[in-house]
Formats: C-alpha cells, structure tokens, sequence
C-alpha cells in the first residue's frame, strides 16, 4: 500500500471535485536558500488560490508521500538537510526507506496521476544536456512527459540544456508541445527562442480539451505546455548564451556530472547575472502557476 498523506486543504478540493493543481517541491530544496524558498513557495500557492484553485505542492517526508504540505511541513522542507532529489529511477526507494526526498519534474508528475491531479506547474522541465552525444544525460522528465497524463505548464526547457536536441527527442516520443499565444517555443529565461511551436494554443479551454482528448482516444502520455516569461521579466537570448556557455564550461572543467549539473549551472548563473536569473525564475514559476489554475479549473468544468 502506497503511504499518501493529502493536506486538509487538497484533501477537501478532491472530495469537492474541485480543481487542483501539482508543484513540485525541488525548487524548494535545491533552487533557492531558506527563508526565501518558502516564501516563494507560498507565494505560487497563493497564486493558484487567487486563480480558483487548491496547490499541492509534493514532497516525500519521512517515507510518507505527501500531496499537499500544511504550512509547518513547507517550513521544514525548506529548511531540511541533504534532502535527496527524487525522479522516477528512485521515488519508490525514498519511500520505502522512510526518508525525505523532494520531486522532480518526472517524480512530481508520477505522484500527481496516483491522486489523479491533471495539471502540474513548474518552471522548465530537463531535457537533453549539452554534450549528450558523449554522456548520453538526458533527463527522465522527457519519458515521463511520454508516459503519464499529466497536462505541464513550464517556460520551456531549462535554457542550460540543447534545447533543438530536447525538442527533438519530445517528438520522437510523440509528446505535445504546446507554444502558449506565440509562434516560436520560449527558452526557460527569455520569452522567445528560434525555434518554431510544433503547436501554438491561446486559452486554457483549448488547452484542457486537448488532454482529454488524448485521454478519450486511448493516447497514453500527457503534454507540455510552453508558457513564455512575462516580457518586463525576461533576460534576453542575446545577454544569457555567453553567460550559460561560461557556466557550461566551467562544469566541465570540473567534470560535473548526472543529478549535479543542474544546480551548479544554476548557481553560476545567478552569481553571474548578479541575480536576475532567480528574479526571473521566480516571475515564470509564478505565470506558469495562474496559467495551470485555468486549465485545471477547465478540465474539471
């Protein structure tokens, strides 16, 4: 038997029937320090709220695979030591050993299908990481995508990673993706990117009926919706490339590898954009957030 533990507040939107909407807890442990992670945190759920929604912000604690943290569990999340971060490959061995662990993209979406969440909101998803040719790192969330139901609303791929080779790999596992009121898809940071939207859709009706559509069909998987960065919150292309190239290089200088690449490039990058990039971050997550409130509030209507 699977150990779910739903807070009080997700607890009565499933017994209402009422819209959901998934988070995911790394951006809590590994994103940013405390205090400001938790502040953040409750900053999206309240977005959600305000948008009609209840936040379920997932974590494992203690072994117990929580949908939905009360606020004294958001603290003590935010506040953890050597918390693992957990993807597919190891969210049923975190729980099984009774430890502490927080979600993944891929990891979120898994936990968000057993409570029968349809709709999760993130910041990026990972992808294909520069040099997979030679290391072959590619990350279970494009799988996963493939895979589970869920409908998630991210700014695109994380701009650190080769995004051509992610989208690429996201059509060969025949995963929607979905460019949100725009042409191209948008590149995590910056609002745009060169690269064309295999999909483009303008509300979260169209977006909503689109998943169940898939569902009425018998097409296993969900879809990524590309959601662009509000445009006063974006960091251009032009000013992040020698940025990340800087932070890629010097990764690979000291042979960073697997679950390490990301937070180190993500740590550069802030120190080297003298914050902006967490600024921004934060702006997208919290877009990203008001977006899936409509969508999932559309899916349940």
């Amino acid at each position: 038997m699977i150990p779910i533990t739903y807070s009080a507040e997700v607890a009565q939107a499933r017994s209402a029937g009422t819209a959901i909407v998934a988070l995911e807890s790394t951006i809590i442990t590994h994103g940013m320090p405390f205090p400001q992670n938790v502040e953040t945190a409750r900053l999206v759920e309240d977005d959600i709220r305000k948008g009609g929604a209840t936040p379920a912000t997932i974590a494992v604690m203690n072994g117990q695979l929580h949908i939905g943290l009360e606020p004294e569990e958001l603290d003590a999340l935010g506040q953890a030591i050597d918390v693992a971060k957990l993807s597919r490959a190891d969210i049923a061995a975190c729980i099984a050993a009774g430890k502490t662990g927080a979600t993944t993209v891929a990891a979120t979406m898994i936990a968000a299908h057993l409570a029968d969440i349809h709709v999760f909101a993130t910041g990026g998803i990972g992808g294909v990481h520069q040099g997979a040719d030679q290391t072959f790192d590619i990350s279970a969330d494009l799988q996963e995508l493939a895979q589970t139901p869920v409908t998630v609303v991210a700014a695109g791929a994380k701009a650190i990673l080769d995004l051509p080779k992610t989208f690429e790999v996201l059509e060969t596992l025949g995963v929607p993706v979905i460019a949100v009121g725009q042409d191209v898809i948008p590149a995590f940071w910056s609002a745009t990117s060169d690269i064309p939207a295999p999909l483009r859709m303008d509300t979260a009706a169209e977006i909503a009926a689109a998943q169940q559509m898939r569902s009425a069909m018998g097409i296993k998987g969900g879809q990524l919706i590309t959601n662009p960065i509000p445009k006063e919150a974006e960091i251009p292309a032009a000013t992040l490339a020698p940025i990340i190239a800087q932070a890629l290089a010097e990764a690979d200088a000291q042979s960073m590898s697997a679950k390490a690449v990301t937070p180190f490039l993500l740590g550069r990058i802030f120190e080297l954009t003298d914050g902006q990039s967490l600024k921004a971050n934060i702006a997208l997550v919290r877009n990203n957030a008001r977006l899936a409130a409509q969508i999932a509030i559309a899916m349940a209507g």
